[in-house]
């Protein structure tokens, strides 16, 4: 018997304090800004591949808040049934693109792309407007 599963991701909203949101403009389709993240690998728990998407791709060291929510329509990636787990993160210093990330930059609240990749908009904007924004 075979049988097909939707795909396990982890997405960050990584926060530097008092500048913004940490994206990325991806380098692989589909293209647009998008928050940092990527699959889980066969082995590591979601903290991990959060851990080490967010390093590979703005290569900042992270520190984990907790799970925002997860995201699972299986429209929302339109490669495949992707479900993501969000994670609430911060870190200090200057981002820098590395791996799947073409360029890499901080927006403030009041600056943030109006078009961005997978579901990213929703899921910044659900986050702006839940308990977890301190500048909500």
């Amino acid at each position: 018997m075979s049988y097909t599963h939707p795909v396990p991701a982890v997405d960050l909203i990584i926060e530097i304090e008092g500048q913004g949101w940490v994206l990325i403009e991806r380098r692989n389709p589909p293209p647009g800004w998008a928050l940092p993240g990527g699959f889980v690998e066969v082995g590591e728990s979601l903290e991990q591949a959060a851990v080490r998407e967010a390093r590979e791709e703005t290569c900042l060291k992270v520190e984990l808040l907790g799970q925002f929510h997860t995201y699972s329509d299986p429209a929302r990636d339109p490669r495949m049934h992707c479900i993501s787990t969000v994670f609430v993160a911060r870190a200090e210093g200057t981002p820098k693109a590395e791996d799947d990330a073409k360029s890499v930059a901080v927006f403030p609240r009041d600056r943030l792309p109006e078009v961005m990749a997978f579901d990213h908009r929703k899921i910044l904007e659900d986050y702006l407007n839940s308990h977890w924004c301190p500048s909500r």
